[in-house]
């Protein structure tokens, strides 16, 4: 291909800037060195550009998916446009399927497979998502984040939390401010031991409830979800078995619990504490503003710790929940698993919300089809990974993430024989610092955002959202890098 270093170029042109800033005196010998083997790789096999070409219109799209949306939205005013009124209906629907953040990267598997196809021929393509699925477990993760999800978000887990949390929002005597910071500091935590999945499921449901319900400003309401992403992308970091991109390398690198929280848990204690606390202090006005609200709405809800649910019914959740963490790897008896609890909540269906299965499923095929793009890309992530300073290796795991799953990160740096202890630390680290710069960033941000969408009337800001994670992401990457 004339053209595939250029436009390799274009695909690697802001990690090897993170090589340059990082400089010393071999930076330039090594980028032409990285420059080459990107070229080698591309003239061996040109799917592999295809493939990263793919990803790259996936991901633009993501950032643009309101564009679709409101073209949806302008189809229906538009009376002089003269369609079938059947027709009219389906591309108003297709159009807003276009807006489906969880859809789009599924939707640019279409092109991806056929291209696969006619590059390979059928028989390849079969073996090949054979391999995926069977031999190397790559939707394991997908299928678990979905019962998980289904599992955590029932209304006795969901009081058994707010339990928990309201130990913790007594010391703020209940106020929102209290709420606030107990389910951003306490509730992320959880995600070290009851997983990820289901530690964002809950804080986001806890805070739909006790946060947005007053109105917070528009700049609030993103600085708390983006703070939300970043402390459950690094709470989850206490344990070894429960945030993804730890997952995707624990067993590899032999990173058992004791070693998670000596290197990285207590870390991410103190960073998201520091979080929090900064950020309380910069929306101090806005909470007295939204207690005044509160107080004016003689608000006497009942609120969902308070009803009775038998100790049993929670108990017997959790078991299922507990059980699922340790079948992660096993997906045939996941979806068993799961068959079993949503027999177990038609019969107490009484203690029960309405059974929701649409946004479990949709944040599940978005994982899955992340999953299946980030397969093609370790042509160009790995050599990249492999050429940085510390600095860089850094900051680039920091940047990788922002547009591709951490999980996938941790995952191809495991692949890479000759990673040093500092270097999977130094990858790791980024990876989990930057979960909550984009919504793709890391994994549970999908199920955070089907649940708060409604805040943000269903459509969200890229921009807004990764200028509300900056100043957590920054203190979090300061600990992570200078305490070592």
């Amino acid at each position: 291909m004339r053209y595939s270093g250029k436009i390799t170029c274009v695909i690697a042109l802001s990690l090897i800037a993170s090589v340059a800033f990082a400089g010393d005196s071999s930076t330039i010998a090594q980028t032409s060195t990285l420059w080459k083997d990107l070229k080698n790789s591309v003239a061996m096999n040109n799917f592999n550009l295809f493939a990263s070409i793919i990803f790259l219109c996936g991901i633009t799209h993501t950032f643009c998916y309101g564009i679709f949306v409101k073209l949806s939205e302008k189809l229906r005013g538009r009376k002089h446009i003269k369609f079938e009124e059947l027709n009219e209906k389906i591309l108003h629907r297709f159009l807003h399927l276009l807006g489906e953040v969880e859809i789009i990267l599924a939707f640019w598997l279409v092109p991806l497979f056929l291209g696969y196809i006619f590059k390979f021929g059928w028989e390849s393509f079969t073996s090949y998502i054979h391999e995926v699925a069977y031999i190397n477990d790559k939707y394991a993760e997908p299928v678990f984040v979905v019962a998980i999800m289904v599992m955590a978000g029932t209304k006795p887990v969901i009081s058994l939390a707010s339990d928990f949390v309201n130990l913790f929002a007594r010391i703020g005597k209940g106020s929102i401010k209290g709420w606030w910071c107990s389910i951003l500091f306490v509730g992320s935590l959880l995600g070290s031991f009851i997983t990820e999945p289901a530690a964002i499921t809950i804080c986001a449901i806890l805070l739909m409830k006790h946060f947005f319900e007053y109105n917070p400003s528009e700049k609030f309401k993103y600085a708390t979800m983006a703070l939300l992403f970043v402390a459950v992308s690094v709470g989850g970091t206490l344990t070894h078995f429960a945030a993804p991109p730890v997952l995707m390398v624990a067993r590899t690198w032999e990173w058992g619990t004791m070693h998670m929280f000596l290197n990285f848990g207590w870390k991410a204690v103190i960073g998201i504490a520091l979080s929090v606390a900064a950020y309380a202090l910069i929306f101090k006005k806005e909470f007295a503003v939204m207690e005044q609200t509160k107080k004016d709405s003689n608000d006497e809800s009942t609120s969902i710790e308070k009803e009775k649910i038998p100790i049993l019914i929670k108990l017997i959740h959790i078991g299922f929940i507990v059980t699922t963490v340790l079948l992660m790897h096993h997906v045939v008896l996941i979806v068993l698993l799961l068959l079993a609890f949503v027999s177990f909540m038609d019969l107490t269906k009484e203690y029960q919300y309405q059974l929701n299965l649409r946004g479990p499923v949709l944040v599940g095929v978005f994982l899955a089809a992340l999953v299946t793009h980030g397969a093609f890309q370790a042509w160009w992530i790995e050599p990249i990974l492999m050429s940085l300073s510390p600095f860089g290796l850094f900051t680039t795991s920091i940047a990788l993430t922002s547009f591709n799953d951490n999980a996938a990160i941790t995952y191809l740096a495991s692949l890479v024989a000759d990673f040093t202890e500092e270097m999977k630390y130094l990858v790791v680290a980024g990876a989990v610092t930057g979960g909550g710069l984009t919504i793709i960033a890391n994994a549970p941000n999908l199920i955070g955002y089907s649940i708060l969408k409604e805040s943000f009337n269903g459509s969200l800001s890229a921009k807004k959202l990764f200028k509300g994670a900056l100043i957590p992401t920054v203190i979090i990457a300061a600990i992570f890098f200078f305490i070592r």
